[in-house]
């Protein structure tokens, strides 16, 4: 199937990103300076050490950004849906990306090279401004995920990161539609990744609130039936 790169000016995708704040002649020149590629599921993005040279944008698909630790033991630490920035706090930093991102479906991404996203940032006080908030959410996220870590126990952890998969990536016809049906297709691999366990305790686990009917599951597909249990299950030690 042939690919058509995504268009700036007709982007559902960048109205609600960091970049919907830019105006007429900035999406031209987005236009013309930024690449699209087409990444197939489980392909990666950019590798945790290298050196950005610009920003990702992601127009569609799932994009999961991990880190490998001292045990080669792979940790989810953020998800991304359409329209999310990726890489953007190397890039400010002028470091090594400190994670590797990967598609875990098929994906869209655009990038935006380093000295275009630097002029609009001089030039555009509300993209600057977004990006500070960007960096201060993902800096409050972070703490949050150190004290869930260290005080929740691991099926706590796993209701709440089904909640998070629903509220990354339901789309707003699904939540209209059928709010308590959000279906998702992840490895198990994956979730105890996100869960930071060992995938058998999450098969096991699973297994439990599908036994509960909390959820629905088959193959790599889990569907989500009663979210109030959820929010109850990995609230249970607040």
């Amino acid at each position: 199937m042939k690919f058509t790169p995504p268009d700036c000016q007709n982007c559902l995708s960048r109205k609600s990103s960091l970049l919907g704040c830019c105006n007429g002649s900035e999406v031209e020149e987005l236009s013309t300076s930024k690449t699209s590629c087409l990444y197939k599921k489980g392909q990666v993005i950019f590798f945790e050490g290298a050196k950005p040279t610009g920003l990702y944008c992601v127009n569609t698909g799932k994009i999961k950004v991990s880190k490998m630790g001292s045990e080669g033991k792979e940790q989810v630490i953020r998800l991304a849906k359409p329209g999310d920035v990726i890489g953007y706090r190397a890039l400010m930093a002028d470091s090594s990306f400190s994670a590797s991102a990967v598609a875990l479906d098929d994906a869209v991404v655009c990038f935006i090279p380093k000295s275009q996203f630097q002029n609009l940032i001089s030039h555009n006080m509300n993209l600057s401004n977004g990006l500070i908030k960007l960096l201060s959410k993902a800096l409050g996220e972070a703490e949050d995920r150190i004290v869930q870590m260290a005080c929740k126990p691991v099926r706590e952890r796993l209701a709440e990161a089904l909640l998070l998969l629903q509220k990354t990536y339901e789309t707003d016809k699904e939540e209209q539609e059928q709010k308590d049906k959000f279906t998702i297709s992840i490895s198990r691999d994956d979730l105890a990744s996100i869960v930071a366990t060992a995938k058998e305790t999450t098969i096991r686990l699973l297994s439990d609130f599908k036994d509960e009917n909390i959820i629905a599951a088959k193959g790599s597909s889990i569907t989500i039936l009663d979210p109030d249990k959820l929010f109850e299950i990995c609230h249970l030690y607040d």
